[in-house]
């Protein structure tokens, strides 16, 4: 009965463990933790000196108010990210199909090559956004996309029509404008005055808090507990989605590159068939 109930909670659709979803909320619980536990000091040794009136209440609710309007446009941001990857194996996937149906009517053109530099350009932002690379090592990525440009630059001469060679690159335009925006979200803070704004509200608060006199009892600890809860939540927040494509941290909150990882297997099991299949399109099915 109580699988059964567990099982139709809507703890996520993506196939996530829950140690994973749940690693931020039991970071932010310890944080917790340890500020209930200089809570207790304070009191325990007569610190507390603010009381609680309607100023004070009125803070906090407006803190509340400016961080939910702060995090509403970080998310915004994080929601066109999210689309990053779906343009890059749009465009990565129309250069390879117009690729291979040109190599059908023309041994001369080298596939092969192109497919491992459509790969290599996928490799390199992986690395170049993994944890090793301080999640902002995209150029080795740009380098191999610019290689693929000579490589557009021979087909009109081996008889490709021009409006074929413009959409071939017009689709490699795409991928670099793909590539550069991940570039400047990755190192560029935007609007550094909101990111101080948040941790100054933040720690006023529980400051605040800290020093705010209460009877000691168990519902003052709870909605300590809750308010703290709530604002260093929303600390860590900002910091995870303000680089939204940081890879190694064990982080369920970057981007996800699952259509990437797709069109990566897809290309390699193209490069591994005899050379007359690899002509054929790179298709999405497994």
């Amino acid at each position: 009965m109580t699988s059964s109930i567990i099982s139709h909670l809507h703890f996520g659709g993506a196939d996530i463990s829950l140690w994973k979803k749940f690693r931020l909320f039991f970071t932010v619980g310890v944080v917790v933790l340890i500020l209930s536990a200089a809570k207790v000091a304070v009191h325990y040794f007569g610190v507390e000196f603010l009381d609680l009136n309607g100023l004070v209440t009125s803070g906090i609710g407006g803190a509340v108010f400016i961080v939910g309007f702060l995090l509403s446009s970080i998310l915004q941001d994080y929601k066109e990210a999210e689309k990053i990857p779906a343009d890059l194996r749009n465009s990565i996937e129309a250069i390879d199909g117009d690729l291979a149906c040109f190599a059908q009517t023309n041994d001369a053109f080298e596939l092969r090559k192109a497919r491992q530099l459509l790969l290599a350009v996928i490799d390199r932002l992986r690395d170049g956004l993994g944890h090793e690379n301080d999640h902002k090592d995209v150029p080795p990525a740009l380098a191999e996309l610019a290689r693929l440009t000579p490589i557009l630059g021979q087909l009109e001469g081996m008889g490709m029509a021009a409006n074929f060679v413009v959409r071939l690159r017009t689709n490699q335009d795409v991928i670099r404008r793909a590539l550069l925006r991940i570039y400047t979200i990755q190192r560029v803070e935007f609007v550094p005055s909101v990111h101080v704004l948040v941790q100054t509200l933040v720690g006023s608060i529980v400051l605040l808090l800290l020093l705010l006199k209460t009877e000691g009892d168990p519902a003052s600890a709870l909605l300590f507990g809750f308010i703290t809860y709530m604002f260093v939540y929303v600390l860590y927040l900002v910091r995870l989605l303000e680089q939204p494509f940081a890879k190694g941290h064990g982080s369920v909150d970057d981007v996800s590159f699952f259509l990437l990882d797709e069109l990566e297997r897809n290309l390699r099991r193209s490069l591994d068939v005899p050379d007359d299949a690899a002509r054929e399109p790179v298709t999405t099915g497994d």
